[in-house]
């Protein structure tokens, strides 16, 4: 049974974001597939409010594109690549990381990484502390004039 968040934006398909997330680690397959839904699954567990999103697609290839996460600003992405599938931060350097699961991207001033391997275990608990922090971090949406 997949998560679904309480809000999904519509992507130019037509078709909810999380519809597309889904599809993409179905189309994945094996482990890349199977971890990006894990890690979906436990972002969605840190934060029920937080919005899916398809962004940076071509338009010749609608199911192509990079899954987002955001509550309240950016908190992460997660592309499937040959070796790795990769989580990144768009703040994470200003997130507190005390079991290390930053391993890449780790030079910059902005962004941290989390590159899992075929094999590689995720501490649970310890990622969703990072999601959770990291949509502290956003803060709650400016207010209104």
């Amino acid at each position: 049974m997949a998560l679904k968040p309480k809000r999904s934006s519509e992507r130019a398909t037509g078709k909810p974001a999380s519809g597309l997330i889904d599809q993409r680690s179905r189309d994945l397959g094996g482990w890349r597939g199977e971890t990006l839904a894990r890690m979906r699954a436990l972002i969605l567990e840190a934060d029920p409010e937080m919005i899916e999103e398809r962004k940076w697609r071509k338009p010749s290839n609608a199911m192509a594109g990079v899954p987002v996460w955001s509550h309240h600003g950016f908190v992460c992405t997660g592309e499937a690549y040959t070796k790795v599938v990769k989580l990144t931060f768009a703040r994470g350097a200003r997130i507190p990381d005390p079991s290390r699961l930053f391993n890449s991207s780790l030079e910059g001033n902005t962004r941290r990484a989390i590159d899992i391997h075929e094999g590689d275990k995720v501490d649970a608990g310890a990622f969703k502390a990072l999601v959770k922090a990291a949509v502290a971090q956003n803060g709650p949406p400016a207010k209104k004039r």
